[in-house]
């Protein structure tokens, strides 16, 4: 299954449903970029916190009608998309899990964390520019983007897994305060799981169906 499910236009119905996959990754974005705005910014949580559940909210819907779809799709189709179908059902699954996690972020900024005047301030908002346009990138691989880009994403994705895993180590020995270090290690953790649901959701597009959430023919387990 290597991206063929996302391109061929006789699926049967796959193609209306990668243009709503689509659509469910555009708003996982939107949250993460609130959320974090909040929380790196200084902006008024109250203002994005109704519109950030909102969102959540209308992905877990999209996921359930989405999951029903494919039943539906199987039961009139027979088994040969069987493949596809898993993919998309995997698929929807990451991104819903981005939603997840773009919401405990927004949970950090209404606990009270700003971390807008911080010295590591421009690095964190890098940080966070980097992965909201890795999310645009990825909506651009379930249109049908080039494989040989697709397999250059997933390597930039791991370099950026690997720099905030490296992070979290650093925030657990850091002479700092608690109240300067836990709110860092907590955010990096979040930002970690959602590149990597990120670098899933090109993957399940790219790779065979059995080494989905893996790497090295499926040695490393890089799901969180």
């Amino acid at each position: 299954m290597v991206m063929s499910f996302f391109r061929r236009g006789e699926s049967g119905g796959l193609e209306a449903i990668t243009a709503r996959t689509v659509s469910m990754l555009a708003d996982a974005r939107h949250s993460f970029d609130l959320a974090s705005a909040a929380v790196l910014s200084g902006a008024d949580v109250h203002t994005v916190a109704d519109d950030i559940r909102a969102t959540d909210e209308r992905i877990n819907r999209t996921e359930q009608q989405l999951r029903g779809e494919l039943v539906v799709h199987v039961s009139v189709q027979g088994s040969d998309d069987i493949g596809e179908v898993l993919g998309y059902t995997l698929l929807i699954k990451k991104i819903e899990r981005i939603g997840d996690q773009a919401k405990n972020i927004l949970d950090l900024a209404e606990e009270g964390i700003d971390l807008s005047s911080g010295a590591d301030s421009a690095e964190l908002t890098r940080i966070r520019r980097t992965i909201s346009e890795m999310m645009g990138e990825a909506a651009d691989f379930l249109s049908g983007a080039d494989l040989d880009d697709a397999a250059a994403f997933r390597e930039r994705a791991d370099v950026l897994r690997g720099e905030l895993e490296s992070k979290i180590r650093d925030c657990m020995h850091s002479d700092l305060p608690g109240h300067e270090v836990v709110p860092r290690a907590i955010l990096y953790r979040y930002w970690k799981r959602i590149v990597a649901n990120v670098g899933g959701v090109v993957t399940t597009a790219t790779e065979p169906l059995q080494h989905q959430g893996y790497l090295d023919d499926g040695q490393t387990d890089i799901d969180d």
